[in-house]
């Protein structure tokens, strides 16, 4: 008989040291594997004015040499309370030899980025390689991404070229692994 939700086989881990164990090349950013919640600021020249967000990342991996990667945001208003989702996107991690990394990251807005960049110890640098644009989608042409481990803290900041705009800050975020509240901080 047909079980139509079979437990998958392989399943992801969040952990180094948890199964299965982690491809050798992730080594630069095992670190980061987890869930991690926190705030963050954000503003464009576009936008009417500067906003507080808060997100959840999260890295796993299935023994292969890549991670998956997710991210989720969402507005706070002046009393830190939730106002409504707001970004949110996943994709993959693709890790080389030498501490190189290959990312393919897709938003639910029409928009694909391929970036590439390095790994080192506690720090991850992404630089567009291709953007892909659905029709209708924000018109954005460079990003810039850069996650920098320290302890337990994990920085994020987002540089963005998009709609007429050159490139510049547009987002960033200080994130602590663990729970996540209503709010986003554990």
């Amino acid at each position: 008989m047909f079980d139509p939700a079979p437990e998958y086989p392989y399943p992801d881990s969040h952990r180094p040291d948890e199964a299965p164990a982690p491809h050798a090349l992730l080594e630069p950013v095992l670190g980061l594997l987890g869930s991690w919640h926190g705030r963050g600021q954000g503003g464009y020249p576009t936008l009417t004015g500067d906003f507080a967000y808060a997100q959840e990342v999260t890295f796993s991996h299935d023994g292969r040499p890549f991670l998956r990667y997710e991210a989720r945001a969402w507005l706070l208003d002046a009393d830190d309370a939730p106002l409504r989702p707001s970004a949110r996107e996943s994709g993959w991690w693709r890790l080389q030899p030498d501490g190189r990394v290959e990312a393919l990251i897709t938003q639910p807005t029409g928009i694909a980025e391929i970036l590439v960049g390095r790994a080192t110890a506690g720090t991850v640098d992404l630089s567009s390689h291709e953007v892909a644009l659905a029709p209708t989608a924000k018109k954005v042409g460079a990003t810039r991404r850069r996650y920098t481990l320290t302890d337990d803290t994990l920085t994020f900041s987002h540089d963005l070229e998009a709609v007429g705009q050159p490139m510049q800050h547009h987002l960033s975020a200080r994130l602590r692994r663990g729970g996540c509240t209503s709010s986003g901080v554990s």
